[in-house]
């Protein structure tokens, strides 16, 4: 390790922090908003800068020794404090970061004993170079990737394998700044070279797996919401097949209809005819469809799941309010309320109870749309961080549900409670339709 001046110091140490929380801040989605978070950076940046170079001094031979190895708890705590995603997703951040910082620390060290016998400010500027170089590659090639697929990431990976791909990168990092035997000689820097190149592979290949895999799942429900979409078309064309029949029927009738009239009138028989005009006006109000909703996407579909209901015996109550034209595409509003209430019937059918329910309310109020479902269930509903899962795991039913909630800046919960499953939903719509 180079010594060097407390200006010096404070010089490599803003070098590393700049390094760590640049990164980390380029592939984050802050809590707050971006302004504020930048000046809560810059203040811990400047705190973590002038502690470090206060440590430098006054404890030159421990700073030596765990000044690197204290980057992660001492920056990684500040960092995910202030992101809003996952907390494992945070700390694959934050070995990245470390990871980066294990490389230009020990290239500026070995680069400036190997050309330039050693001189503090060869160091101090391959440092700068290298992390001028890494920050602009993260920002071109690295940024807009990592960001657009961090949702499926979020998805996919789970704790152990994040620890796993953090513990890799983590042993590649202290191996090469624990204090030791840093002589300088071919086989050191080759060993380092290629510990630095087999954690970054690591790295590559498991980003791009879980990518990979997250893509693939998104396809999936991709792929069920159209066949979801096609069932309710094939439906909706069954009902107009069934319309166009009662018409032919009606077409056939209505001559029955015309010539009993004619006779009635003839006859001079008012009464008959009034009694017998308004049991047909009777018949006629009885046979008509009952339209549950003026939007013709969610009438269609609770339309089709009401019928559904009521041939399994199951008692289905629905309140919905929701305007004709609203600002949610129609294959998420299939996914979401297909999703709901074909699940809420499958929770009933599971159910042992006599008496079967079903509650639905969609409520539009003004670009909310709030979507509550409950229904009788088994007692066996599982939970996996706050989410029904089935005995083969997630269902894809609930990932659907899931990914457009997210797409409309949603919030979702599900319970249990006395023999009841409840399903809330709030959904933002965009304000313009």
């Amino acid at each position: 390790m180079l010594g060097g001046s407390f200006g010096i110091a404070v010089l490599r140490n803003t070098i590393s922090a700049g390094l760590v929380m640049t990164v980390f801040l380029l592939l984050d989605r802050p809590k707050f908003p971006m302004k504020e978070t930048r000046i809560y950076y810059v203040l811990f940046g400047c705190l973590a800068v002038l502690s470090y170079s206060i440590w430098y001094m006054l404890d030159r031979e421990g700073y030596i020794r765990f000044s690197g190895i204290s980057v992660i708890p001492a920056v990684g705590i500040f960092c995910m404090s202030m992101s809003r995603e996952k907390a494992y997703l945070s700390l694959y951040k934050i070995a990245l970061g470390f990871y980066l910082l294990a490389i230009i620390t020990v290239c500026g060290i070995d680069a400036s004993r190997l050309w330039f016998g050693g001189d503090i400010w060869a160091d101090i500027a391959v440092r700068i170079i290298m992390t001028l170089v890494i920050l602009l590659m993260v920002f071109r090639k690295i940024r807009h990737i990592f960001l657009e697929g961090v949702d499926l990431l979020g998805e996919e990976m789970n704790i152990f394998s994040v620890v796993a791909l953090f513990a890799s990168i983590v042993i590649v990092g202290f191996v090469a700044l624990w204090p030791g035997d840093h002589s300088l000689s071919i086989a050191r820097v080759m060993r380092i070279l290629v510990l630095f190149i087999m954690a970054g592979l690591i790295q590559y290949m498991m980003f791009r797996m879980y990518l990979h895999q997250g893509r693939e799942h998104r396809y999936q429900v991709e792929k069920e919401l159209l066949e979801m979409n096609e069932e309710l078309l094939y439906d909706q064309l069954k009902q107009m097949r069934e319309s166009g029949k009662e018409a032919v029927r009606i077409r056939h009738d209505m001559r029955h209809h015309c010539l009993l009239i004619e006779e009635y009138i003839k006859n001079g028989e008012n009464e008959k005819l009034l009694a017998y005009v308004k049991q047909y006006e009777e018949d006629m109000e009885s046979s008509r469809a009952e339209r549950i909703c003026a939007n013709e996407t969610i009438n269609s579909i609770l339309t089709a799941y009401r019928r559904y209901a009521k041939k399994e015996k199951i008692s289905i109550t629905m309140d919905v309010k929701a305007s004709e034209e609203i600002a949610v595409r129609n294959i998420d509003m299939v996914a979401v309320l297909a999703n709901v209430v074909e699940n809420a019937i499958h929770g009933c059918l599971r159910s042992e109870r006599v008496e079967k329910e079903i509650g639905l309310s969609v409520i539009q109020k003004g670009n909310k749309i709030v979507i509550r479902c409950k229904n009788t269930c088994a007692g066996d509903v599982e939970f996996q961080d706050g989410l029904p899962v089935s005995s083969s795991g997630r269902g894809i039913g609930v990932s659907s549900i899931m990914k457009v909630v997210s797409d409309y800046n949603g919030e979702t919960d599900f319970s249990m409670d006395n023999g009841m499953f409840f399903v809330r939903i709030l959904m933002h719509m965009p304000s313009a339709v």
